[in-house]
């Protein structure tokens, strides 16, 4: 398995593109005018505390307040708000909370009104970016995120990944992180940090610091509200999260930008910076080099196409996504109904969680996998949708099929879902619109592969622009279908057609139903 990073800069926006063995998996923008990404820390004020939500309103200068429950207030808020008074007083200038007094947790079960008043200055950081008609939601229990470990400003717990298997391995780092955390703070032992050295801890640990010195130093002067730290930018944030050795490649195309990836990468994984390239072309745009420009047409439609002639279907709602399996009108070598759906539905089910992460979906899923009436079969199929959604970083839960046959998915949003319009103007009906012109050759290619196997002769017909665009060049896309099939397809341009518009034939002039 190889992964590849690919970024593209603009001057309104960085796109990233996350490429799994050429398949594009995962799709992050980050636009210059975004002031509130996940991780971003402000000084803020309440605007006012809601005893009938348990929740406050706070200013943190987006144009909606942003919402804070009592939950998120983390138990040691009263120890935060004596740290930032004393800080933006002047009266505290230690920043490491070492010989900081801690004050009583606060009551898991209390008011919010109890705790936080009007105009009271707080320190709150981004957990979920503004979405739709809502402000963000923020949450005053801080972690500052590193490449090995989490710190937690006024804690002392110690966690480790529960992706960390094996007992002696959670041992030997909670020894290790024990042994050089500052009193405190708490710190969570993420997930890469498995065999990992001591000296590469202690340092992820000295950076952390560093960073929670340098904001605690601008609180004397920061105003209300205003960023007072802010998450690494996307690039460095992705490889952060994501790096590991299966990454073969980091391909980017602004200089300025591969000079900072490049710095990072030297911190967190010195032996693979050499990994990192500049993309420099003035005739092909680096997304259209890797292919992404064409999986971005063809994924983020309400149809998705598969392999095989399935495709699904993918309907949204306000708080609810519908994905509908459908097997297509195609033949295969399968000998029942049973074996047919199951091997659509697995084909579906790694197409779903590539979707999931792709569109970054939130909320409630109900995917429609076509009926299964064997149990074990069910089974394997749950197992294998599991399988496919562990590498998915947004927290999510997946329920076993229903009696009728339904799987429901719930997963955490914590930024707006990327929503990419695919379809385009009509040019035979101005207030119409098609689907993109450049799924035309995958849809034809899709429908020859299933004609051709019982039909010798096949003729098409089609656009003279789409005739050309198949038939030009060497090797054309004609000859590759020729190399591929052992079968030569005659095309012939016809005027009347649509642009969008094709038939196939055989070698009698007969029409074959596609």
């Amino acid at each position: 398995m190889n992964k590849e990073l690919i970024i593209r800069s603009s001057s309104e926006a960085v796109d990233f593109a996350l490429l799994k063995d050429g398949k594009l998996i995962e799709l992050h923008k980050q636009e210059e005018t975004s002031n509130f990404q996940v991780g971003d820390i402000f000084i803020a004020k309440v605007r006012k505390p809601v005893a009938g939500l348990n929740a406050a309103f706070v200013n943190v200068g987006y144009e909606k307040d942003a919402f804070l429950h009592y939950h998120d207030l983390g138990p040691n808020l009263t120890s935060q708000l004596k740290f930032i008074k004393l800080v933006s007083a002047g009266k505290l200038k230690d920043f490491s909370l070492k010989n900081f007094q801690f004050e009583k947790e606060i009551d898991k079960d209390g008011t919010v009104s109890d705790i936080l008043n009007p105009n009271q200055s707080i320190l709150v950081q981004v957990v979920k970016e503004p979405i739709s008609t809502k402000g963000p939601r923020i949450s005053s229990e801080l972690s500052l995120a590193g490449r090995y470990i989490v710190l937690v400003p006024f804690s002392d717990r110690v966690s480790i990944s529960q992706k960390i298997e094996e007992k002696s391995e959670k041992d030997r780092l909670k020894k290790l992180v024990q042994s050089i955390k500052p009193k405190g703070f708490g710190v969570i032992v993420r997930t890469v940090a498995e065999g990992k050295k001591i000296a590469e801890l202690e340092k992820d640990m000295e950076n952390l610091l560093s960073r929670w010195t340098a904001m605690c130093k601008k609180l004397p002067t920061a105003h209300h509200p205003s960023k007072v730290l802010g998450e690494l930018n996307r690039a460095s944030s992705i490889l952060r999260d994501v790096f590991n050795d299966s990454f073969s490649g980091i391909h980017i195309d602004d200089e300025e930008l591969y000079n900072e990836t490049k710095d990072y990468l030297e911190e967190i994984a010195p032996s693979k910076q050499s990994i990192v390239k500049f993309y420099q072309s003035n005739d092909t745009p680096i997304f259209e080099k890797y292919n992404i420009e064409r999986q971005i047409k063809t994924s983020f439609g309400k149809t998705v196409s598969m392999s095989k002639g399935a495709y699904l279907i993918i309907e949204h709602t306000e708080a609810l996504h519908v994905i509908d399996v459908n097997s297509g009108n195609r033949s295969n070598k399968a000998t029942n109904q049973e074996d047919t759906a199951m091997e659509v539905n697995m084909i579906a089910a790694a197409e779903i969680a590539r979707q999931l992460r792709l569109r970054d979906m939130g909320g409630i899923i109900v995917v429609d996998f076509i009926d299964l009436s064997n149990p074990d079969n069910r089974k394997v199929l749950y197992d294998f949708l599991k399988e496919e959604m562990s590498d998915d970083k947004a927290k999510h839960k997946i329920l076993p099929p229903s009696k009728f046959g339904l799987v429901q998915i719930t997963r955490q949003r914590v930024r707006p879902e990327v929503n990419i319009k695919t379809r385009e103007e009509d040019p035979n009906n101005e207030n119409g619109e098609i689907e993109a012109p450049i799924l035309i050759i995958d849809r034809i290619a899709s429908d020859l592969e299933r004609i051709s196997k019982t039909h010798e002769n096949v003729v098409l017909n089609v656009h003279p622009f789409v005739a050309a665009y198949l038939t030009k060049g060497f090797p054309s896309i004609r000859f590759k279908w020729f190399l591929e099939r052992k079968k030569w397809v005659k095309i012939i341009p016809r005027d009347a057609y649509t642009y969008l518009e094709y038939h196939f034939f055989n070698n009698k002039g007969k029409y074959i139903k596609d």
